[in-house]
C-alpha cells in the first residue's frame, strides 16, 4: 500500500513538473507574441502609405517611374542595367504600335475607310488630299502595320527604322498627328519617331529618359518601397508608394487599397481638356479627372489623409493653351483669355489650378478641411522638378507628423 502511494505522489510530482513546464513554454510564446506585435505596432508607426491615383493617361505611371529611378525620394539608386535592358522590346513595341496607329488613320485598312480623306478629319474636298499618302509609302504603312498588328514584335532593325522614318515624314502623316488631339495618339510618338537611329542600333541599351517615355498600360498594383537618406535617415520612416490602373475597369482594384493611407498623390494631366478618353471617345478626359477626384475625395477612408494634387503635364499644356481654347472644355467654359504668350499660359494655369481648388473645398465635409491639401505643378518626364515636387511632399508630411504629436 505504502509502495502504491509512493509511485502515484511520484507520477504526480512529474505531472506537475511537465505542466509547470508547458505553462512556461506557453507563457514564453505569449511574451515574444506580445513583443512582436509591439514592435510592428512601432515600425507601422514609420510606415507612409502613398497611393497614386488618376484617371488613365495622366502620366502617374510616369511619376512612378520617376520615384523607382531618381526619387526613390533621392534615396537608393535608380534603373540598372538588367532593367534599362528589359524595356528595349516594350519601346520597340511602341514605336511599330505609335507608326501602325499613325497609317490606320489615314488610310483604307481592312476594306474600312477610317481618315483616307475621311469625314472625321477632312472639312473638305480641298483638305481631304491632305491625308492621302503617295503610293510608296502606302506599300511600307501595309508592312509596318502587319508588323504592328502581331502579338511579338521583332528588333528594331537599321533597315526598319528606315521605311517607319519615312512613312513618320509623309505629309499625310504629319498632318494627322497634328491633329493628335482628335485621336489617341500617345504622348511619346514624337519622342520614338524622333530616335529611330538610336532606338535601332545592334548595341541600343534605353536610357533612363526612353524608360520615362515608354508606355505600358498599368494593370493590377505595382509598389516600390523607400527610405529617406541623410539628415532624414534617422527618422525610421519608410514611404510605400502604390501605383494603380487609371482606366475605368481597372478601378475596382483601388478599394482594397484605400485603409491605412497616409497621402493620396492625384494626378490630373491639365493638357488633355479638349481630348476624349481612350476607353470611352465621348467623354472628355478632364471632365472625368473631375469626376474622380470629387469621388475620391468623398471617401469615408480619407477622412484624415492628405492630399497632393500633381496638376501634370504642364510642358504640353503651356504649347496647346495658346492655340486650343481652354474653354472647349465644358468645366472650363467661363474662362476667358486675358494677354497672349507666357503670361497667358499662367493665367490659364491659376485658372485651371483655382478650379482644382473649389472642387476639393465643395467635395470636403467640414470637419475635414483642416486635412493637408497641396497642389504642385508637374512635368512627369522632368526630373528635377519631380524630384523637387517628392522632396515638398516629404517635407509636407514631415511637418504633418510634428504637428500632430504636438510638435509644432
Amino acid at each position: 500500500m505504502l509502495s502504491f502511494l509512493i509511485e502515484n505522489m511520484g507520477l504526480l510530482c512529474s505531472r506537475n513538473r511537465h505542466l509547470n513546464q508547458a505553462d512556461t513554454e506557453e507563457n514564453a510564446q505569449a511574451a515574444e507574441i506580445e513583443r512582436r506585435i509591439e514592435l510592428e505596432t512601432k515600425a507601422e508607426k514609420h510606415i507612409q502609405k502613398l497611393l497614386l491615383l488618376g484617371a488613365g493617361e495622366s502620366g502617374k505611371s510616369t511619376i512612378f517611374k520617376q520615384a523607382r529611378h531618381c526619387i526613390k525620394l533621392l534615396f537608393q539608386t535608380g534603373f540598372d542595367e538588367a532593367e534599362l535592358n528589359g524595356y528595349t522590346s516594350v519601346i520597340h513595341a511602341n514605336v511599330y504600335q505609335t507608326i501602325k496607329f499613325l497609317y490606320r488613320c489615314v488610310s483604307n485598312v481592312d476594306g474600312q475607310l477610317l481618315h483616307d480623306g475621311s469625314k472625321e478629319l477632312a472639312q473638305s474636298e480641298k483638305d481631304s488630299s491632305k491625308y492621302v499618302l503617295s503610293s510608296e509609302n502606302k506599300e511600307i504603312g501595309e508592312k509596318l502595320s502587319e508588323i504592328g498588328g502581331k502579338l511579338e514584335y521583332p528588333r528594331l532593325t537599321k533597315d526598319l527604322a528606315q521605311e517607319i522614318e519615312t512613312l513618320w515624314k509623309d505629309p499625310a502623316i504629319q498632318e494627322t498627328y497634328n491633329r493628335g488631339n482628335e485621336l489617341q495618339v500617345p504622348d511619346c510618338a514624337h519622342y520614338f519617331m524622333e530616335n529611330l537611329e538610336r532606338l535601332s542600333d545592334s548595341n541600343y541599351l534605353p536610357t533612363k529618359e526612353d524608360v520615362l517615355y515608354a508606355r505600358v498600360r498599368t494593370t493590377g498594383v505595382v509598389e516600390i518601397q523607400f527610405s529617406p537618406v541623410g539628415e532624414n535617415k534617422k527618422s525610421g520612416e519608410v514611404y510605400r508608394l502604390f501605383d494603380v490602373g487609371g482606366q475605368r475597369n481597372e478601378r475596382r482594384k483601388w478599394i482594397h487599397l484605400f485603409e491605412g493611407v497616409t497621402a493620396v498623390i492625384f494626378c490630373a494631366a491639365i493638357s488633355e481638356y479638349d481630348q476624349t478618353l481612350f476607353e470611352d471617345e465621348n467623354k472628355n478626359r478632364m471632365m472625368e479627372t473631375k469626376e474622380l477626384f470629387e469621388w475620391v475625395l468623398k471617401q469615408p477612408c480619407f477622412e484624415k489623409t492628405s492630399f497632393m494634387l500633381f496638376l501634370n503635364k504642364f510642358d504640353i499644356f503651356e504649347k496647346k493653351v495658346l492655340n486650343v481654347p481652354l474653354n472647349t472644355c465644358e468645366w472650363f467654359k467661363d474662362y476667358q483669355p486675358v494677354s497672349t504668350g507666357k503670361q497667358e499660359i499662367e493665367h490659364a494655369y491659376e485658372f485651371v489650378k483655382k478650379k482644382f481648388e473649389e472642387l476639393y473645398f465643395q467635395s470636403t465635409a467640414p470637419d475635414r478641411v483642416d486635412r493637408v491639401f497641396k497642389i504642385y505643378r508637374t512635368t512627369a518626364l522632368d526630373q528635377k522638378l519631380v524630384k523637387k515636387t517628392f522632396k515638398l511632399v516629404d517635407e509636407t508630411l514631415r511637418r504633418r507628423n510634428l504637428f500632430e504629436a504636438g510638435l509644432l
